[in-house]
C-alpha cells in the first residue's frame, strides 16, 4: 500500500487504480474463494494455493488474482496441467514437477548468508516431499542446504556431513519407513529438529502413520513434529525459526 501511495504521489496510478487496490485490500471474494491479500502484511508472505483438490480453471484465477497483488506466489500440489493453465495467465510461473510447485518469484528475498536451513531426507524417495520443503524455504528469503539420501540403514552418510548439520540454524529431517532419521538429527545438534514424516514404505509403515508415531515418541529434545507429507509446514516453520533474532 505504501508503494501504490508512492505511485499516486509521482503520478504513476490514478486515483481510480488507488480505490481498486483498497477494494481488495483485506480479501477479495471470487465466489468460490476468498482470497487474501492481506496475509503477507500479517505473516511476512502472501497466502499460499493449496492446488490439490481445486479445479484446473480455479488453480490459475487464484494465482493469477495473487500475482496481480504480490510480486511472489507459491503454489502447492500442483499438477502439469494445473501448471500450464497457470503460465497463460502469469507467464513468470515456474514449474518443480519433483515438489509439485508452482512458483512466481519476481522480486528475490535476500537470504542471510551466515546462517541456513539444512533439508535432510532419509531416502531419494523422500526427495518430494524434502524438496516441497526446501523451495518453501528458499522463496521465503533463506539460505537452504541439501543433504539426500542418508537414512539410517547408511548412517555413515550422515555423519559425513556433520560439518553442514552442525552449523545449520535449523533442520527439517524427512523420513518415511520408521522415521528413526529425525531422533538420530535430534540427539546430534542443539537447534531446533523438525520432523517430516512421509508416506514411503511398506505396508506396516501405514501411509506414514508409523512414522509419525515414532517422530512424536522420539527420546531427542527438540524436535517438533508436522503433519504426514507436509514439506509446505516444514519450510514455513523453519524460515519462522530461522528469520527470529
Amino acid at each position: 500500500m505504501k508503494n501504490t501511495l508512492q505511485l499516486f504521489r509521482n503520478g504513476q496510478v490514478t486515483m481510480e487504480e488507488v480505490l481498486n487496490q483498497l477494494k481488495t485490500y483485506t480479501y477479495e471474494d471470487i465466489g468460490y474463494a476468498r482470497i487474501d491479500h492481506h496475509r503477507a502484511v500479517r505473516q511476512g508472505f502472501p497466502e499460499v494455493v493449496f492446488c490439490q483438490g481445486k479445479t484446473v480453471s480455479q488453480v490459475a484465477e487464484i494465482m493469477h488474482r495473487l500475482a496481480a497483488v504480490s510480486p511472489n506466489v507459491l503454489g502447492t500440489r500442483a499438477n502439469a496441467e494445473m501448471f500450464a493453465a497457470v503460465k497463460e495467465r502469469v507467464p513468470e510461473a515456474c514449474y518443480s514437477e519433483i515438489a509439485r510447485f508452482i512458483t512466481v518469484e519476481r522480486q528475490k528475498a535476500v537470504a542471510d548468508p551466515e546462517r541456513y536451513i539444512v533439508v535432510i531426507s532419509a531416502g531419494t524417495g523422500d526427495m518430494p516431499v524434502a524438496e516441497e520443503a526446501a523451495i518453501t524455504a528458499e522463496i521465503m528469503g533463506n539460505k537452504v542446504k541439501r543433504l539426500y539420501d542418508v537414512g539410517v540403514a547408511g548412517i555413515h552418510r550422515l555423519f559425513d556431513q556433520h560439518e553442514i548439520i552442525y552449523q545449520a540454524n535449523v533442520c527439517i529431517v524427512v523420513a518415511g519407513m520408521e522415521g528413526a532419521l529425525a531422533s538420530v538429527v535430534g540427539g546430534l545438534v542443539a537447534k531446533p529438529v523438525i520432523a517430516v514424516p512421509t508416506s514411503v514404505g511398506y505396508g506396516a509403515n501405514l501411509h506414514g502413520f508409523s512414522a509419525l508415531l515414532s517422530m512424536l515418541n522420539s527420546c531427542a529434545a527438540g524436535v517438533g513434529v508436522v503433519n504426514i507429507d507436509n514439506g509446505f509446514g516444514a519450510g514455513r516453520l523453519a524460515s519462522i525459526i530461522n528469520s527470529m533474532r
